[in-house]
């Protein structure tokens, strides 16, 4: 039977969309294929690794009847990607074979039982439901993404908190030494409160596909799922069970001591200072006095780097210690000229924010050099 005829790119770019959450071990075989359904001329692929399933459809079938196979997402896209661009590729099923041809070259690979491949269960209601611009909900990711824990024990802060109340979407990201916030306007309606977890992988796969346009995202929120809408692309996540911390109370507010400095001469300055830091010690040490910053580290070896910046600061001799990899990761994501570092003292956490833009702020803790 005939399944696809079409050109190289245009199965690829299906294929890709959701082939990225395709685990490369697994202890089910068909969860490293792609499901491909055929109706007429519209083809699905659809993938999944239990957790999260992506699905997008495409106008590529060919030949008569309906049907349904699975095969390697992996292989596949490989042997696309091998072929060369001119002639048309071909995918047909016989058996338990699918058989990809274009020009002189021809793949025969193994297919598994369209019936036996596990989806998720799509929830048929959902608590709240909102639309965001895809390049609003891109930033907002990208605003905080890099502060998620990765493995952690505390597995509810291996993902991304998503609060929705009022005509306000708010997301929130720690790994229990630094956060990362970033808030939205909704247009149009409002929402009760609800606060859910998405999965760091889920978080990751979103920023993957959406795109910096103005198109809508339709997102559909439950007390065990999250549905994201985009395009032809629809994705169905499982969310992170138990309670976030209360990000309201990490977010320090007052602080007296504030020196505003350019977004790249200190992103620089921590890039020259962490040369001399170790992999097990990334500790750098800020000293604060008037009209001047002085980045240092020193490591086991005696060995030491200063760099010395003048910034716009008349408060009180301030020295404090951070982990330089937490500054430098929010300096990178951020876009702005210049960044705001407000202080207490040196036992407590700093807030570095945006001149200007209220929806942002990141929380570092500080550590003993």
């Amino acid at each position: 039977m005939q399944f696809i005829r079409a050109s190289r790119d245009s199965i690829l770019k299906p294929l890709t969309t959701v082939a990225g959450i395709v685990e490369r071990r697994h202890t089910l075989p068909i969860l490293a294929n792609v499901l491909l359904r055929k109706e007429g001329e519209s083809v699905s692929f659809l993938a999944t690794d239990v957790e999260i399933q992506i699905r997008t459809t495409a106008s590529l079938g060919a030949g008569e009847g309906d049907g349904a196979t699975t095969v390697s997402a992996r292989k596949l896209i490989d042997i696309l990607r091998a072929l060369p661009e001119g002639p048309e590729v071909s995918l047909s099923v016989a058996g338990k074979k699918a058989t990809i041809q274009a020009g002189k070259s021809r793949f025969a690979l193994q297919t598994l039982d369209a019936e036996d491949f596990p989806t998720v269960a799509v929830n048929e209601q959902y608590a709240a439901s909102f639309a965001l611009p895809q390049k609003q909900l891109k930033h907002l990711l990208h605003m905080v993404h890099f502060a998620m824990a990765q493995q952690d024990i505390r597995y509810y802060l291996n993902g991304l908190l998503l609060v929705t109340e009022g005509d306000m979407v708010r997301v929130v990201a720690t790994d229990g030494h630094r956060l990362a916030y970033c808030e939205a306007q909704l247009v149009g309606g409002t929402l009760a409160r609800n606060d859910v977890i998405i999965p760091r992988k889920t978080v990751l796969e979103l920023q993957r596909l959406l795109g910096d346009v103005d198109e809508p995202v339709e997102i559909d929120v439950a007390a065990n799922q999250v549905r994201i809408r985009f395009g032809e692309v629809e994705m169905v996540s499982k969310l992170v069970e138990g309670k976030f911390p209360d990000y309201q109370r990490v977010i320090p507010q007052g602080y007296t001591r504030a020196t505003t400095v350019s977004r790249e001469v200190l992103a620089s300055s921590l890039g020259r200072a962490s040369i001399l830091t170790s992999d097990k010690f990334r500790g750098v040490r800020l000293s604060l006095s008037p009209g001047l910053m002085r980045v240092q580290t020193s490591n086991a070896e005696q060995e030491e780097a200063i760099d010395e910046l003048e910034v716009d600061y008349d408060g009180e001799a301030l020295e404090i210690g951070f982990n330089v990899g937490y500054l430098q990761d929010v300096l990178a994501n951020l876009k702005s000229e210049q960044v705001m570092l407000e202080f207490g003292d040196a036992s407590t956490s700093a807030l570095l924010t945006v001149p200007g833009d209220t929806t942002f702020r990141y929380v570092v803790m500080p550590m003993r050099i």
